[in-house]
C-alpha cells in the first residue's frame, strides 16, 4: 500500500500530544475507501473527560460516535487526541457534546453523522445528550449504541 494518501498526516506516526484546549486540537481526515457506499464508522470513547465550568470538578462520559462517511473519515489518532484535549477544558456537557459533533462536521462532511454522550451522574443526576444530523439513509445497519440507561445502585 502507498503511504501517498497519508502523507500530509501531522500526527500519525509522529509523536503527538493533546492540544491545551479543543479549540486548538488538528482533526485530520484520510479519504475513505468506500465512497459511495452506506457503511457506518463507529468511535467509542468511554473515559471521556472535560471539566464544569462552574466548579472545575471533573466530569465523565462515555460517548459514541456513528457516521456514514462520504468523502472523508477522521484519522482516529486525531480523534482519540482532539477528545482527550478535553480534559481540561471547561464546559457544559451539551458544549462539550455538540462542539465534538460540530468539528466532526465540518471536518468531514458526512452523510450522517449521530452522536451519544452517556454522562456519569453529579449531584445525583445523569445528563444524556444526543445528537443527530438527520434521519439516516435507509436500509443502513444501524447497531444499538449498547451504552446501558443509568440505574443507579437498584
Amino acid at each position: 500500500m502507498s503511504d501517498l494518501p497519508y502523507a500530509g498526516l501531522t500526527q500519525l506516526g509522529h509523536a503527538a500530544r493533546p492540544a491545551d484546549r479543543p479549540e486548538d486540537a488538528v482533526l485530520e481526515r484520510v479519504s475513505a475507501p468506500a465512497q459511495g457506499r452506506d457503511y457506518v464508522v463507529r468511535f467509542t470513547a468511554p473515559e471521556f473527560t472535560s471539566l464544569c465550568p462552574m466548579t472545575g470538578q471533573p466530569d465523565f462520559a462515555h460517548i459514541v460516535i456513528d457516521y456514514i462517511p462520504g468523502e472523508w473519515l477522521v484519522e482516529s489518532k486525531s480523534l482519540k487526541l482532539f477528545l482527550t484535549s478535553f480534559r481540561n477544558h471547561g464546559a457544559f456537557h451539551e458544549g462539550c457534546t455538540m462542539m465534538i459533533a460540530e468539528r466532526l462536521i465540518e471536518l468531514l462532511a458526512p452523510r450522517w453523522l449521530r452522536i451519544g454522550a452517556y454522562w456519569y451522574p453529579r449531584g445525583g443526576i445523569p445528563i444524556d445528550v444526543f445528537w443527530q444530523t438527520g434521519a439516516p439513509p435507509a436500509g443502513v445497519f444501524l447497531p444499538d449504541q449498547g451504552v446501558p440507561p443509568y440505574r443507579g445502585r437498584g
